[in-house]
């Protein structure tokens, strides 16, 4: 078998078709053009997670089967997807699949290719929204808890009955918000179902670019429940007007805590390109504890969008007494 650099190019090799999925922080398709260059370390990666790449690799040959590998990859000072790492999970790849990549992906390979220190296991909802995209962008029949949660969002079954549902089936019915029928479930769902469906809903949605019948649900919900501000800002996250206005109103009443300072690097993280949005954060970020503002800022100055006005806000002296401590104290960790 000839040198293999890239895993690209060993799917290539081996006439397999696959698809990626990035899992760090919104469930989202990578294109392979883009996973390519990702690869061959001509730009960082787009969506890094405390240091790492965390995505999802879903490929098949002609026997239709079907294969999933969940990897976690070191990222280096730049961002880039590290050299080493990427190359010893090729050389268990090459070791497991022998000189043959044309060869059959027996159980005992697929085992073998598992077991590795590069494995990880996604969330339950991760997991849940990517097994319904993959489902449906492949043409693969929904999953078998898909039944119940049409009929319960069809209001066929008593609403309190919500304990009886699986994210999963509530992931298939949201991967297709575009289909008309299944936007009305969701509706729905946001609309009559009990907070804990709306959260699960919630969950799912924050991975998907939704219009504007379910943003302005969404929306409307979240400022009737701010004691859940976090699950209903996140599923605004595929709209950075609205999530800049949730933002804004979040900060002036209650507040932006730890959970909504999470939630908004994890998920609408697109809105701190906006200097006065990124400014409004970080202020509310330096009146945590040191080492939360030390590592939430290391997270998001890690995403390659994020990194030139980050770096400059370190530097505004308009930032209030609060924040420049907060500062001083960031660069007193990273250099002692």
């Amino acid at each position: 078998m000839q040198e293999i650099t890239s895993l690209g190019q060993f799917f290539n090799a081996a006439s397999t078709q696959y698809q990626v999925y990035d899992l760090g922080r919104r469930v989202q398709h990578i294109d392979a053009l883009a996973f390519d260059q990702i690869e061959q370390q001509h730009c960082p990666y787009p969506y890094p997670i405390q240091g790492h790449a965390q995505f999802a690799i879903v490929f098949w040959n002609s026997s239709a089967q079907h294969y999933i590998w969940f990897l976690k990859i070191p990222l280096d000072e730049r961002g880039l997807l590290s050299g080493a790492a990427t190359q010893q999970f090729l050389h268990m790849v090459a070791e497991a699949f022998g000189s043959n990549p044309n060869a059959e992906l027996s159980e005992q390979q697929q085992e073998r290719l598992a077991n590795h220190p590069f494995s990880f296991k996604p969330s339950q909802t991760k997991q849940a929204i990517f097994n319904a995209l993959v489902r449906q962008q492949l043409a693969i029949e929904t999953s078998s808890q898909y039944p119940l949660a049409v009929s319960y969002l069809a209001l066929e079954i008593p609403l309190d009955e919500w304990p009886k549902l699986g994210m999963q089936g509530l992931a298939d019915i949201c991967v297709r918000h575009q289909d008309p029928y299944h936007q009305q479930l969701i509706l729905n769902g946001l609309q009559r179902a009990p907070l804990e469906v709306n959260i699960a809903l919630c969950q799912c949605l924050e991975h998907l670019s939704l219009d504007n019948a379910l943003l302005q649900v969404i929306w409307n919900k979240l400022q009737a429940n701010t004691n859940q501000a976090q699950y209903f800002l996140q599923a605004l996250a595929s709209s950075v007007p609205l999530s800049s206005e949730a933002v804004v109103a979040l900060n002036s009443h209650p507040g932006l805590n730890q959970s909504l300072l999470i939630s908004i690097a994890a998920r609408n993280w697109r809105i701190l390109k906006q200097d006065h949005l990124l400014n409004i954060y970080l202020e509310a970020l330096a009146t945590q504890e040191q080492h939360f503002f030390n590592q939430i800022f290391a997270d998001i100055v890690a995403i390659p969008e994020l990194r030139s006005v980050c770096l400059a806000a370190l530097r505004d002296p308009k930032r209030s007494v609060t924040l420049s401590a907060a500062i001083g104290g960031l660069f007193q960790a990273t250099t002692s």
